[in-house]
């Protein structure tokens, strides 16, 4: 089996997407808006972090398994593939698995940084303008970290995968506010959510659990915005616009389930594609992972009214349609409750580090 070496270089070139149309809206209407946006947007304002102070950069990440997950949360694992390989190759496959899942992270939130932008400039409302500007710091701080933990602790970078730059060329292509909202807001990001989730409930390293944790907190907040936003709009739609924003989000779905196999990294590593595709699909590991990627967006999508026969059919076929029941503000409580508990032990470690700093001190003099 031929290995790669985990130094080659991510593609530099720039990607533009021409989007025609685009109207910048102002708004003179300076009256208080909506008291949900406007919570969100104070929650916005602060609940901001310094990526530099609340985590620690000085963690040692093991290149042979950068995440701590054992052996069968590893895609290829039962397969006739991984019997066959040495415990060398094995680790290479753990490597690059990791820096291809957080790579598409980084690519997501430039994603989601350019979206906010936009939604800035083009929503015609005045308090998700506001929530908006305090979510463009939020990916900002985003592609800040998940870059630094790429290029620090893991050393490797994958480029865009086809499915999710097919999805942000749409989002951004389309000069209509609301399919930006929902392609990122709801799409994208529930989708990251989930993703963030079972890396923070079952990693063991702790600079990436915590890291997807704090984002995960933010993220929480983003994807109420659009909800919020859309509730407002989507029932005053014809029935012919609720129908195109349906077949999008059918669409859409199918692209960012079939995102997740990955073959990017067995095409890089040299490996059989067509057969560890083929045990992917197989893979009841796999199964369950693809299912539970949607597990922020199907209670979403029905919340903000787009609940049609197409969009239920697509969830059925995916097996998913069980987590229309799920409440989305639950969820985003929780996100939040988990974060601010791993904010609460790093502050206690800190301070118990002070102290024992300061007692050594006062022994030497």
């Amino acid at each position: 089996m031929k290995m790669c070496s985990s130094t080659d270089p991510l593609d530099a070139s720039r990607w533009s997407i021409p989007s025609p149309g685009v109207s910048t809206v102002f708004q003179w209407d300076y009256d208080a808006g909506r008291s949900r946006l406007l919570t969100l947007y104070d929650k916005g304002k602060t609940k901001q972090w310094d990526a530099s102070q609340r985590l620690d950069w000085s963690a040692q990440v093991d290149p042979s398994n950068p995440l701590g997950f054992p052996d069968f949360y590893i895609v290829l694992y039962g397969s006739e593939l991984w019997e066959r390989m040495s415990a060398q190759e094995r680790d290479e496959v753990r490597l690059h698995l990791d820096s291809w899942r957080f790579s598409q992270f980084l690519h997501g939130e430039q994603g989601a940084l350019v979206c906010a932008s936009r939604i800035v400039q083009t929503v015609p409302d005045l308090d998700a303008k506001f929530y908006a500007a305090t979510q463009v710091f939020d990916e900002a701080r985003h592609v800040e970290v998940f870059s630094r933990y790429l290029r620090e602790k893991i050393g490797l970078t994958y480029p865009i995968n086809p499915h999710l730059k097919t999805l942000l060329e749409q989002a951004l292509g389309d000069a209509r506010w609301d399919l930006t909202y929902l392609a990122m807001q709801v799409l994208i990001e529930g989708l990251a959510l989930a993703a963030f989730g079972l890396i923070r409930d079952f990693a063991t390293e702790p600079l990436g659990r915590s890291l997807t944790a704090f984002v995960m907190q933010d993220e929480a907040r983003h994807v109420a915005f659009g909800r919020l936003a859309l509730k407002d709009l989507y029932p005053r739609l014809t029935e012919r616009e609720r129908d195109e924003r349906e077949e999008f989000a059918v669409e859409a779905c199918y692209l960012m389930r079939d995102r997740f196999l990955g073959q990017e990294v067995f095409e890089r590593l040299g490996l059989d594609v067509a057969a560890c595709t083929e045990h992917m699909k197989s893979s009841e590991l796999m199964v369950q992972y693809q299912k539970m990627l949607f597990s922020r967006v199907v209670p979403a999508l029905k919340d903000i009214g787009l609940w049609g026969p197409r969009l239920r059919r697509a969830f059925a076929d995916m097996g998913v349609l069980e987590f229309a029941e799920l409440d989305t503000e639950a969820q985003g409580r929780e996100d939040e409750d988990v974060a601010g508990e791993l904010e609460r032990l790093r502050e206690a470690r800190d301070s118990y580090v002070a102290g024992v700093s300061s007692e050594a001190q006062d022994g030497a003099h």
